[in-house]
């Protein structure tokens, strides 16, 4: 943790623009090549990993510090494992986990301080099958993620929440909505429980670009679900205030979609100027 001096001297440091990204790789080592390419191709200034299915040891760090990255993570055998990379300075680590975090040996959550960004990137539960332990567990998640968020909104800094949420919205952020009534990627708790922080005051990023309809973000591997465009929405990108008047420019990254061997998430990125 940082004592208050150095955390604020790293907040204040200037910077012309950054591009922040997340990107939910379902296994780091597999994927490894995927993602060595999005990065060359797209060239994030900080991105957000998730689902690195790796322990710490087995992290590919050698590969990202020859692709131009320093980065910091958080891994775990077979599940979860988050991580922060930056090519614009060394991510001043601050969090490891939330404050009270139901579960601390699941790796989801890493906050870090990078180029007069905070930024959390995070992998929240499933919560599948709902109801049962998996959704109270999810729902408990949650819930001390929104009351951390609430600590970090009125940060002298620009905040970036930007991960893999594993909640749908609202119903016009997925594909044939009757069929995920079910599922706890669309349970109605979860839904309110992000709609609430929007009261809050947190910007979506993606719905403040793309006002008429935020672009989808992951697609299942099966029945050509990409190929058609039956997708949902589940990695998002919440800004505070400072952030959000900074916000120029974002989107998702179907390219790296169509790559063989890819995720089943799209990378989302932002870019915020000065």
């Amino acid at each position: 943790m940082l004592t208050t001096r150095r955390r604020t001297s790293t907040f204040r440091q200037r910077y012309p623009s950054v591009k922040i990204a997340t990107y939910n790789v379902n296994g780091v080592n597999g994927r490894l090549p995927v993602l060595l390419r999005w990065l060359e191709k797209d060239r994030p200034d900080i991105a957000c990993l998730q689902e690195l299915k790796c322990p710490d040891e087995r992290f590919p760090e050698g590969a990202i510090a020859k692709a131009g990255y320093r980065a910091i993570w958080k891994g775990q055998q077979r599940w979860n494992g988050v991580a922060i990379l930056s090519r614009v300075g060394e991510p001043i680590e601050l969090r490891r986990a939330l404050p009270n975090d139901p579960d601390p040996s699941q790796a989801r959550y890493l906050e870090a301080a990078v180029n007069g960004v905070l930024v959390a990137g995070f992998y929240a539960p499933n919560g599948n099958p709902r109801p049962g332990p998996r959704f109270d567990y999810k729902m408990a998640w949650l819930r001390d993620f929104q009351k951390h968020a609430e600590s970090l909104f009125a940060a002298d800094a620009p905040v970036v929440l930007i991960g893999d949420y594993n909640i749908i919205p609202t119903p016009s952020d997925v594909y044939k909505p009757e069929r995920w009534l079910d599922d706890a990627l669309f349970a109605p708790e979860a839904r309110a429980l992000y709609a609430d922080m929007l009261k809050a005051g947190w910007t979506d990023a993606l719905v403040k670009l793309f006002p008429k309809k935020p672009p989808y973000t992951f697609w299942k591997y099966w029945r050509g679900s990409f190929e058609r465009d039956a997708g949902l929405r589940i990695d998002h990108a919440l800004l505070n205030r400072q952030a959000a008047k900074k916000l120029k420019r974002g989107g998702v990254d179907r390219e790296t979609r169509s790559w063989e061997g890819t995720s089943d998430h799209a990378p989302v990125w932002i870019e915020l100027k000065d």
